[in-house]
């Protein structure tokens, strides 16, 4: 278990390193940096009409819509449309907490491939869980997810915030 800490929290270094490394290069260059970020790996498609339509429902119970690239995480679309849902995604998607829990219906939860163990552990850990519930941080986008809604469970297990809930 120490490795795997250990394996996150260098892998976590290194994304902070590489993303302070572009921000130097794009301020020596002149150039300007895309409004996206991604924790994930890989190349994003250019295509517009490659987007994925995902529903969110938020802990107030509003509908939100928004469009992510097959191959981005859920934590990603979340980050990169700038959704304000308090606390998610707290470890950037080192799968080291609970924060980007969602709940899923039934049909789509069943498309969203195996769970690993390390996922579970920290689902253990989140407040208000379900036999639908994920990591966002570990469910990618594929086309077959098209239309998927996802709910933000109402309370969320932020070791940040205080008992009263407060930051």
């Amino acid at each position: 278990m120490a490795l795997v800490t250990a394996l996150r929290r260098l892998t976590h270094v290194r994304l902070r390193e590489y993303t302070r490394g572009t921000v130097a290069l794009a301020a020596t260059s002149g150039a300007s940096l895309p409004a996206q970020r991604s924790f994930t790996t890989g190349t994003q498609p250019l295509r517009s009409d490659s987007k994925v339509t995902v529903h969110f429902f938020n802990r107030d119970g509003e509908k939100i819509t928004v469009k992510g690239s097959p191959g981005e995480s859920l934590l990603d679309v979340v980050i990169n449309e700038n959704l304000d849902f308090d606390g998610f995604g707290a470890c950037e998607g080192t799968l080291a907490c609970s924060t980007c829990h969602l709940i899923f219906e039934e049909e789509v939860f069943k498309k969203l491939g195996p769970i690993t163990d390390e996922e579970m552990d920290m689902l253990d850990l989140a407040y208000g869980l379900t036999d639908t519930s994920r990591l966002g941080c570990q469910v990618c986008l594929t086309k077959s997810l098209e239309g998927l809604v996802a709910r933000v469970p109402e309370s969320v297990a932020d070791i940040r915030q205080s008992k009263d809930g407060s930051s």
